[in-house]
């Protein structure tokens, strides 16, 4: 187990803008930082990281979390795993604790596919350099494609040896189980035998956006009709062919910094435009495009550039994937390279100059590139001509009218000049395809709904109760431990601090939030340990999940006592950075009414039994000061006066 300080180092180390930003494409925006949520898909921002606070949050889906949960999610780590990779990225030596049997069993079941692959990879990296079979039937087919040694250490490139098991009984060796060898894909069974599956064949380790190994391409160096020339991983829990991109570990940073991702076909290209100096490029290995693999280069960037070596029949695939881009609101543009090239040869006969150059001067958006292509494919066949408007129809249909309406009129118009189309018959034909899709959605929307009553109940029961499904009495004790934590080191006039403020002003006894007075107590046990204020840091990475959560929720959100306050009462709140006195007073006031009311409460009820005169004058003299104090906070504060005086 890793040691609590070693954690606690991670924790303090790792920036949740750098680490976020290594996934996603941020832009800044006030305090925070916004991007397209990477957990759901969608075309507007709705997710905000704040670098002060160290937290994430989706206001669309309802994500949320810290720099660790955000690697837990995103990559599907577990809390350890996602610690290791935290302290791996800011080179932190981690300090374990003594581990049970137990407890090394549970984890390398937990991992036991993910360091496999690890071990694979380094296993074949090494064979590539360091054997003798390596170095005299590997190496050379790399060299041969002009792979330098620091390109091929750079895409952990290796070798498997010919030996039918050689790999499998290394593996072996190491404690790996024929089991889990044969689940991973790297081995099979044939009557009793294990063989490798990789054997005489280069490989290439696909990786994802952290660079953690989820699978294998290999490719066979010796002629052989019956064998494929590539064969890949098998799905499993890590590797789903369709949520991968080959390059996108390291190609992440320069498509985010370049802001476009170009998408090639194959290993060999993605390797070999890297080696020339064009780094911001992935491959979808011979794959239409996916929604999961568009959701990764959306993360990066929305411009995205595909290049085609001019075959026709892998252009015509590849095009299948393009509606998809188009309907997330890509800025999908294609470059048809010359005639008997492809990436590969292009780059490292004419270099990273002439590559941009050339793509500068021919690349083209979807549609136009679909009206020149089929405009030589359909000539004067009316049938084929036909169909040629139909499927352009239903490109255009796929662009979001709202984000884009000039984009959507400007092809509309451009498919009926070159076509030689009505414009009003073809923008009727669009209007039909998006009909056709919006009630295709409500379809599957009804149908979602018939989920089964108890599904439903359960998910919510998983869920942590949003902030804004609470009551009004739960909100103004949240907004004070809000407060608390965000202002609570900030001076206020006649008083240390807002802390000092809230400890002298308010009886905790009035909270009914059981978890609000959790996290209340615990901010002043900090204080008496520590002499100081606790960090937003020491409660967005609270050791209680649900503290946690609503912790992260409760600072990404604006709470204000009422949303109505100058509509309603006309009262406005400070600006700048003195707001926060505006809120600790509001905060403040409904303890302080809640305990008036309380106390009124007594009184009326001492009231009505006693009989003694001069005690029944001095009560309702308290009674009278009570409601003036009453009618000063609501005069002040009028929105908290709310839910409270329906109580009573």
């Amino acid at each position: 187990m890793i040691a609590q300080g070693s954690i606690q180092e991670v924790l303090n180390r790792a920036d949740i803008i750098e680490i976020v930003g290594q996934f996603v494409r941020l832009k800044k925006r006030g305090a925070n930082h916004i991007a397209n949520c990477p957990f759901h898909s969608e075309k507007t921002p709705s997710f905000s990281v704040s670098g002060a606070k160290g937290i994430y949050k989706c206001f669309g889906c309802g994500k949320g979390g810290n720099v660790v949960t955000f690697v837990q999610d995103h990559e599907k780590l577990t809390y350890p795993e996602a610690i290791r990779w935290l302290a791996d990225f800011y080179k932190i030596t981690l300090e374990e604790t003594e581990r049970s049997p137990e407890q090394v069993q549970q984890q390398q079941s937990e991992e036991s596919l993910r360091i496999l692959n690890e071990f694979a990879a380094k296993y074949f990296h090494q064979v590539l350099l360091n054997s003798e079979e390596g170095t005299t039937v590997g190496l050379p087919y790399f060299k041969q494609r002009g792979f330098r040694k620091d390109t091929i250490e750079k895409f952990l490139l290796g070798y498997n040896h010919e030996q039918n098991d050689e790999f499998f009984r290394h593996a072996s060796l190491q404690g790996y189980s024929a089991e889990l060898l044969e689940k991973s894909g790297l081995i099979k069974n044939r009557s009793g035998i294990y063989h490798d599956v990789y054997r005489g064949r280069v490989i290439f380790p696909i990786q994802n956006m952290t660079g953690r190994v989820l699978g294998f391409g290999a490719r066979i160096l010796k002629s052989n009709e019956k064998a494929p020339k590539y064969i890949n991983t098998p799905e499993n829990e890590l590797y789903i062919k369709s949520r991968v991109l080959y390059g996108i570990y390291q190609s992440r940073q320069s498509i985010s910094k370049l802001n476009e991702c170009f998408l090639v076909e194959g290993y060999t290209d993605v390797i070999s435009l890297h080696q020339g100096g064009v780094e911001n490029v992935v491959a979808s290995s011979g794959t239409s495009l996916t929604e999961d693999q568009l959701r990764l280069i959306g993360q990066l960037t929305k411009n995205l550039t595909i290049l085609y070596d001019g075959d026709a029949a892998g252009v015509k695939a590849a095009l299948r994937g393009l509606d998809m881009a188009l309907s997330q609101s890509f800025n999908v543009k294609l470059v048809l390279l010359p005639e008997g090239e492809d990436p590969d040869s292009f780059i490292q006969k004419s270099g990273a100059s002439r590559f941009h150059e050339y793509v500068k001067e021919k690349k083209q958006d979807v549609i136009s590139f679909r009206l020149e292509v089929g405009l030589k494919e359909v000539g004067s066949d009316p049938v084929a001509k036909s169909k040629l408007v139909n499927e352009l129809a239903e490109s255009i249909s796929k662009i979001n009218k709202a984000e884009d309406f000039a984009l959507q009129d400007h092809y509309i118009r451009e498919t009926s000049r070159k076509l030689q189309v009505e414009e009003a018959g073809l923008v009727n034909l669009v209007n039909k395809f998006i009909r056709e899709r919006v009630e295709q959605e409500k379809r599957l929307a009804r149908r979602e709904e018939t989920i089964p009553e108890h599904e439903t109940i359960a998910t919510q029961q998983e869920a942590l109760p949003d902030l804004n499904t609470t009551t009004s009495d739960e909100q103004q004790e949240w907004e004070l431990v809000r407060v608390l934590i965000e202002h609570g080191e900030k001076v206020y006039e006649g008083y240390n601090n807002v802390a000092d403020l809230i400890h002298q002003r308010v009886d905790p006894d009035l909270f009914e939030v059981s978890l609000a007075r959790q996290v209340y107590d615990s901010y002043f046990n900090y204080i008496n340990v520590y002499h100081q204020s606790p960090q937003t840091s020491y409660f967005t990475n609270y050791p209680d999940q649900q503290i946690q959560q609503r912790m992260i929720s409760l600072l990404h959100t604006r709470n204000e006592i009422s949303p109505n306050w100058s509509a309603n009462y006309g009262i406005e709140t400070l600006s700048g950075e003195m707001n926060y006195m505006n809120e600790a007073d509001s905060a403040l006031s409904y303890f302080e009414l809640k305990k008036i009311m309380k106390m009124q409460d007594e009184l009326a009820n001492r009231f009505l039994k006693e009989t003694d005169i001069h005690k029944i004058t001095v009560m309702q003299q308290k009674i009278i000061e009570l409601k003036k104090a009453e009618n000063e906070i609501i005069k002040k504060h009028g929105t908290v006066i709310l839910k409270i005086a329906g109580k009573r």
